[in-house]
Order: structure tokens, then C-alpha cells, then sequence
């Protein structure tokens, strides 16, 4: 929630809620009235929920009402503030509800009838404004209840959690802009205890959410108390683990279900764990030292010391209190495994125990490291960078392997955040540490480091050799991380089939060790290597896989970077809508978290809709975004837009500038033998005009077949096509314009369709529009295995990050082209 320029409440996140009450306040108003309850816990938003409804209700009398723990036993009082003037109301429940049902129908209609706090009213206002609520159907009424339960007999609109987007902006309106990550992990998408965060950095010990915890755990029985503690206390409590506590602190597992219903834990597969993080922040909180510290005990003496090395760390430690320093390795070794395991929220939580205990510098270097692993994905990557570096100092002297690991991360770091000067320095100090017994693992560092500088700075040919033993060494070496960066050198060389066979490797090695961490990462890899092979479908599955797990683990800035391949992929296509869409959700944590990689994406996703839209001077200048001598920018990214740059500027009559950024594409095209690069730059050559202009389109196209890049083949087709209708070869343009015309019909590309079309219209050939393939898109069969599974067009729009229109569009093309009426008929078609 935050206030609006006018000082009313905004509600953030409710979308789905506020679409479900105007359509009620339309009922009401068109005399189909009723009850409706808005169901949620402590600060979820009920409240704020209702003031939206009176806001909303315009034109309509609004009574309201309130409930009261010290009147719940008052018979009547809720009623009495709601319909003021009823003296004496009867005592029979029936004759009450039809009492109240009669007052209701005579107050000046339409009327909105708001009931907050549902739980808290005495028992006979409350049934008999429901028996009233039930009976509405044919009255201008609407009587709204907020309430933690159901009403029997009300529909119920349940408040989820809000995600994680609508969390940061409802933090942002309390003066937040860039929230730390344990702030939005902690406050669990409750509006409440992100409102009491952002102001104070901690849950007050006077706040509504503590009180209720409080209260409900009072209530529970001393076995299921013991019960929800283990859960709050050890994250991967499995119910082997707490069947045996139980059986030795004599606890009945009956009292599980107590808990259950109480809202405090919920079984996860043959795990039990706390509701969410802000109820397992608070139940610590809240519960007795005696009590806390008794069940570490009772859960590390049950614990098997080898197998649960981590669980025992963690109890172990909060039973000293600090008081051993020699646990601070071993928390930090958990925090390692932690933070690569997707838990950063439990990383973070160890390091802060560490950090007291971290005395000598090797253990410092360990801590920043583990920190600024976690900083580059979901903080700064600048500051990241900054910390890494200070770890590889402190642990240069000790233990060399980390330090170079360390100097490899702060690296990465610096190219995120696109800050070359400080990269190159970087790899300055690592051809420095060169030695000839380095283990295999070091001299991939060492050698990636000298690859990749020499690749940004235009010197590929120097580049080659250190990529190539980079991309040896990381199918050689069984670790996700080397397989990482193998499949990057790969790339850089050119061999999009190498690097997409690495990168799916390190996504399964990561996925087979529990590194979670390191899957969104790998993940960037596969996609870019798919979009290179021009395997737009895959690209897609897998981006959105990335976007979806990284979001999932807390990893933001991993998040952006598929945001951005994401709107690519779609601004290849030339599909403006959705690039534009995921642009706009990427655009905030790039300016704030000072993303410079998927900055560079954005301008080249930007400048490619541009041209596909015919608007070569838009594209030329958000290509000057990407110049050098302007900021912070990605010479990688930059160097492989160069196509669409030389093709801007030679669209523009700007064919010097054109050739000068095109001569080093040549030259890396040419040192690595990459046919989809050598493809695009005998394209960019021939759109300059040159007289053997023909030849190079001509050994373009031979260059797509051979890459099976058919998207760009279509490209390429269209280009060459307009030469030749110019040149009076309107025959030879027509066979090259069908092909690449069913080409862009088969990739979703409705705007290289249209220009195809068009242009075949003026060689000749008669086309009546773009015309419909049998076999729908990519797109279209994620979207309609979607609505097959029961996924709503909004639910479908925020999985695929595109917008409502174009679901609605895509569904539409999807019902005509498979001959269906109906989401039950498409979702019969796919059962």
C-alpha cells in the first residue's frame, strides 16, 4: 500500500481483488446484490481492501462497522454502528436476520455495507448480517466483510501473498526505493510487515502481526507448541527428524494437526515448515529462551552429526551464542553450501553470525566472499565487485584456489555492472599470477581472463587461442561453475553448438549437486547460444526457466538478465508489445541496481523492434547508448549487435560510419569461423552497396542453410530481395520473398511478415495479407498448453512476462487456427 497524489491509499498487487469487487459494486448497483468476505491473516490488507471498495463506490450509501475484541461479548453492538437506529432487535436468531434483512433493504439504495473485522463482532451481528448477505440477490446491496475465516454460505476472495514486484513498490512508497533482500524475504508479501520494515527495519514489538503470533501460539497445547518451534528453528526439518524428537521428548504427533489448523505449518513433500518466513522470524521472536534453546537441543541430539553436518552447525551455534569463535569456518562453509543450495535468506543469516566470530584473514576472505556472492546476484554488482576483490586479497596468501575463484566472481561482477575499466584491471592482475604447477581449474580462470579481455577489446585473434584451451579445460573439469565459463569463451568463438552443450551440462551438474544457485546463471548461457543457432523456441523455455527460478531462489539481478534476453528474443521477432513489456519490468532494477549487461540488452532489444518497425534512425540512436565514451557499457553485447547497427546506419545513408563498426566484426567473424557470424557479416557487407554486393547476400544465404539460422535467413532473403526488385529482378525477389514470407509466419514475426508481403506486393505477385499456417508458434503453444492446464490470461501473462492484449491476441489466432470455440475444447485437445 502508499498514498496516491489525492492521500488516498494505492493498493499494490490487488489487481485480481480489485477487478473482483468493482464487478460486485456493478452487481449492487444493478440490483444484484449480496455478501462477499475478503479473507486474509493479520496485515495482509482486508482493511485497506475496504476502504478501496468505499472509494470505488460512487453514488452508493456506505454504512459501516467494525469489530472489537473488548465488545465480541456484547450481543448486538455490531449491528447498532451499522444500522443505528434499530432499538430493541430480537432476540430469536431468524427473526433478527429478517429484522436486519428488512432495515437493510429500506436505507436509500444503492448501499454499500462494509464489515471489518468479521471475527471480532458478537456472534448475533455477525450471523444475522449473513443471513441478510445471503438473501440480496434481487436488492441494490453489497455487504463486504473482511474477516480471518470463512462465513458459511459467503464467496470468499482470498488475499495470496503479494509477489515480490508489488512488495518493492509498496516499500518504495514508504521511502525504500532499493530494499535489501532479506527485508522482502522476511516480510513474506504481507502489506503490513512490509509497511513496519520499511519504516523501522524490524516487526515492533507492539505490532498487530506480533500480537497475533502471540495469541495463537498461547493457544496451542505444550506438544504442538514444541512442534511448530522445531519447524521455526531448523529449516529442513524432514518428519523423520521430528518423529524421533517427539519420541524422545515424549510429545504426541497428534498435536501436528493442532498446528496445521492453527496456520503455523505446513507439510512440503516429507518436510515440515513454518507457514512463511515472517510467521518462523516472528515464532523465534516470540517464543521463550528457555524454550528456543530446548529444542535446539532436543533436535542436534537427534540429529546424525555427519549426514545433517549443516542442521547440526546451525543449532550448535545458536546454542553457544557466540561464545566458541571456532565455529566461525564452519558457518561459513554452511553459508557457502547454503547460498549455492538457493537458501541466500538462510546464507545471509550465517554470515551475520560469523562475521563476530571471523578472527583471522584467510576466514575474513572466506566471509566477503560468500558475501559478495550473494551481493552480485541480488545487490549491487558494483559493490560485489568491490568486496570480492578485498576477499581475493585476503586470501591470496592462504588459500590461492579461493582467491582466484574470488577474483574470477568480482570480475563477473564488473562485467554486470559494465564496468570495463575495472575488468581490465582485473584480468591485468590475473596474468600475474600465472605459475606452472597451477591446477587445471586455475589456469581456466587465468586463461578465460585473458581470453575475454582481449575479446573486448577488439584483439580476437589474440583471444582465440585462451578461449579455445578455456572451453577444453571446462568439458575436461566436472564442476557447473567451469562449465559456466566454458560455455561463455565458446560463445565468444563463435561456437554457439559448443557453448549451448557446455552451459546444458553445467544446468545439469547443478541441478544433480543441489547448487541450485548456479542454475539461472548457466541458464543465460543456454538461451544466448539457442538465440545465436536461432532456436527462438528453446530460447524462450529456457529464459523464462531462468526468469522462474530466479525469482524463485532470490536471485533479482539474475531475473533481469533473462528479463532482457527475454525482450530479444522477442525483439528479433519484431514483436514491440512484448519487448516493450518486458523491458518495462526489467527497466527499474537496471537503473537502480546499476545493471550495465542488461542495460546493453535493452538498447539492443530497443533498437531491433526499431527495424523491424522501418524506423532506422530511432535504432541508430539508441545505438549511440552503446558507444563507447558514453558510461558504463558491454563491449561483448555491443560487439555482437554490430549487425543490427551496420544495418541501421546503411538504412540511414550512413555507410562510413556502417563500415567502421563493421570491420572488427569481421575480424572476430573471420578468427573464429562461426558461419551464423560469417553469415551476418556478408550480410552487413552487402547492405553497404558495394558492387559485389549480390555475391555477398548470395554467400550469406548459403551461410544460414549451413547454420540452419532460419530467422536471419529470412532476414537476409527480404534484404536481398529488395535489391534485386530494384534492379529490375523482380522474378529472382519473388522465390526468396515466399520462402522468408513463411519463415517469419512460422517464427510469430508479424512485422517482417507485413514488410515481406509488402514487398512482394510491389514485385508483382498478388498476396492477400499474411495468411495463416496450420501449426501455431512457439508462443502460441506455450500459451495454449497453459489455458489447457487452467492458467487464466492474467496468470498466462505474468508467466510468459507478456502483455494482456497479446494473450488475447495469440488466443484468438490459436481458436481460429485449431477450429476451436472454447479454453474447454483447447484444453480437451491437449488433455
Amino acid at each position: 500500500m502508499g498514498a496516491d497524489a489525492v492521500g488516498q491509499v494505492a493498493l499494490r498487487g490487488r489487481d485480481r481483488e480489485l477487478t473482483v469487487l468493482r464487478r460486485a459494486l456493478g452487481d449492487a448497483r444493478d440490483g444484484r446484490g449480496g455478501g462477499l468476505v475478503v479473507l486474509g491473516g493479520p496485515g495482509s490488507g482486508r482493511s485497506a481492501l475496504l476502504a478501496a471498495a468505499r472509494a470505488e463506490a460512487s453514488g452508493f450509501t456506505v454504512r459501516a462497522a467494525r469489530g472489537v475484541e473488548s465488545e465480541r461479548g456484547l450481543p448486538h453492538c455490531g449491528l447498532l454502528q451499522l444500522l443505528p437506529g434499530q432499538a430493541d432487535p430480537p432476540t430469536d436468531p431468524l427473526r433478527l436476520g429478517h429484522t436486519v434483512h428488512a432495515a437493510i433493504a429500506q436505507v436509500p439504495a444503492p448501499l454499500l455495507c462494509l464489515v471489518d473485522d468479521a471475527d471480532l463482532l458478537d456472534p448475533e451481528s455477525r450471523e444475522a448480517l449473513a443471513f441478510a448477505a445471503r438473501r440480496l440477490s434481487a436488492l441494490p446491496v453489497l455487504v463486504l466483510f473482511s474477516a480471518t475465516g470463512p462465513i458459511d454460505g459467503l464467496p470468499g476472495l482470498w488475499l495470496d501473498p503479494l509477489d515480490r514486484e508489488a512488495s518493492a513498490r509498496v516499500v518504495a512508497d514508504h521511502g525504500v526505493a532499493d530494499p535489501a533482500p532479506d527485508l522482502l524475504d522476511l516480510a513474506s508479501g504481507n502489506p503490513l510487515a512490509l509497511t513496519e520494515l520499511a519504516a523501522t527495519g524490524h516487526i515492533p514489538p507492539h505490532s498487530r502481526l506480533r500480537a497475533s503470533v502471540r495469541a495463537r501460539l498461547a493457544g496451542l497445547g505444550p506438544g504442538a507448541r514444541d512442534l511448530v518451534l522445531m519447524a521455526a528453528l531448523d529449516d529442513w526439518l524432514d518428519v523423520d527428524t521430528m518423529v524421533r524428537a517427539a519420541g524422545r521428548s515424549g510429545v504426541d504427533l497428534r498435536s501436528l494437526e493442532d498446528a496445521r489448523e492453527a496456520g503455523f505449518v505446513r507439510l512440503d513433500g516429507d518436510h515440515v515448515v513454518a507457514a512463511s518466513p515472517l510467521l518462523q522470524t516472528l515464532l523465534r521472536e516470540e517464543a521463550p529462551l528457555a524454550d528456543r534453546r530446548a529444542v535446539h537441543a532436543l533436535l542436534l541430539s537427534v540429529l546424525d552429526p555427519v549426514r545433517h553436518r549443516l542442521r547440526c552447525t546451525w543449532h550448535r551455534a545458536a546454542l553457544a551464542g557466540g561464545a566458541e569463535p571456532e565455529l566461525a569456518g564452519e558457518l561459513l562453509e554452511s553459508a557457502a553450501e547454503f547460498w549455492l543450495a538457493g537458501r541466500p535468506r538462510r546464507a545471509r543469516a550465517l554470515l551475520r553470525q560469523a562475521r563476530p566470530l571471523a578472527r583471522g584473514t584467510s576466514v575474513r576472505g572466506i566471509a566477503d566472499l560468500v558475501q559478495g556472492s550473494l551481493e552480485m546476484r541480488e545487490g549491487t554488482p558494483a559493490v560485489a565487485s568491490e568486496t570480492l576483490l578485498v576477499a581475493a586479497n585476503q586470501l591470496s596468501g592462504s588459500q590461492r584456489d579461493l582467491a582466484v575463484t574470488a577474483l574470477m566472481l568480482a570480475g563477473e561482477a564488473s562485467c554486470v555492472a559494465g564496468d570495463y575499466v575495472r575488468y581490465y584491471a582485473i584480468a591485468d592482475r590475473a596474468r600475474r599470477l600465472h605459475r606452472p604447477d597451477d591446477s587445471a581449474r586455475i589456469r581456466l580462470v587465468l586463461d578465460h581472463f585473458a581470453g575475454m579481455s582481449d575479446a573486448y577489446r577488439g584483439r580476437h585473434d589474440r583471444a582465440a587461442g585462451p578461449l579455445r584451451r578455456v572451453v577444453g579445460l571446462g568439458e575436461m573439469l566436472d564442476e557447473p561453475a567451469t562449465k559456466i565459463w566454458a560455455s561463455q569463451a565458446a560463445y565468444t568463438l563463435g561456437d554457439a553448438a559448443r557453448a549451448h552443450e557446455l552451459a546444458v551440462a553445467a544446468v545439469t551438474g547443478a541441478s544433480s549437486r543441489g547448487t541450485a544457485a548456479l542454475v539461472p546463471w548457466a541458464l543465460v548461457y543456454v538461451a544466448l547460444s539457442e538465440l545465436l543457432l536461432d532456436r527462438h523456441s528453446s530460447a524462450l523455455s529456457n529464459a523464462l526457466e531462468g526468469l522462474r527460478m530466479a525469482r524463485a531462489i532470490g536471485q533479482p539481478n539474475s531475473a533481469v538478465d533473462h528479463l532482457t534476453i527475454l525482450a530479444l528474443e522477442a525483439a528479433l521477432r519484431g514483436d514491440r508489445d512484448t519487448t516493450r513489456t518486458r523491458l518495462a519490468a526489467a527497466s527499474h532494477e537496471v537503473a537502480t541496481r546499476g545493471l550495465g549487461r542488461p542495460g546493453a540488452f535493452s538498447t539492443w532489444a530497443s533498437a531491433c523492434v526499431d527495424l523491424a518497425d522501418d524506423r532506422p534512425e530511432d535504432a541508430l540512436d539508441r545505438f549511440r547508448l552503446m558507444a563507447a565514451g558514453t558510461g558504463r557499457v558491454h563491449p561483448g553485447v555491443r560487439a555482437m549487435a554490430t549487425p543490427h547497427f551496420v544495418e541501421a546506419a546503411a538504412r540511414c545513408g550512413q555507410q562510413a560510419k556502417a563500415a567502421a563498426a563493421l570491420a572488427p566484426f569481421e575480424d572476430w567473424a573471420r578468427s573464429t569461423g562461426s558461419d551464423v557470424r560469417l553469415a551476418l557479416s556478408h550480410r552487413c557487407r552487402a547492405l553497404l552497396g558495394d558492387a559485389d554486393a549480390d555475391d555477398h547476400f548470395e554467400t550469406a544465404i548459403g551461410l544460414h542453410r549451413s547454420s540452419q539460422t532460419a530467422l536471419e535467413l529470412a532476414k537476409t532473403e527480404l534484404f536481398y530481395a529488395h535489391r534485386l526488385r530494384r534492379n529490375r529482378k523482380a522474378r529472382a525477389a519473388r522465390e526468396l520473398l515466399r520462402e522468408a514470407l513463411k519463415i517469419f509466419q512460422r517464427y510469430d514475426a508479424p512485422h517482417w511478415a507485413e514488410r515481406t508481403t509488402a514487398e512482394l506486393r510491389a514485385a508483382g505477385e498478388s498476396v492477400g495479407g499474411c495468411g495463416k499456417t496450420a501449426e501455431l508458434t512457439p508462443q502460441q503453444l506455450q500459451i495454449a498448453r497453459l489455458v489447457a492446464g487452467g492458467a487464466t490470461n492474467r496468470e498466462i501473462a505474468a508467466q510468459l512476462v507478456i502483455s494482456h492484449r497479446t494473450v488475447d491476441h495469440h488466443l484468438r489466432n490459436i481458436f481460429a487456427r485449431m477450429g476451436l470455440r472454447s479454453r474447454v475444447e483447447l484444453a480437451a485437445r491437449f488433455r
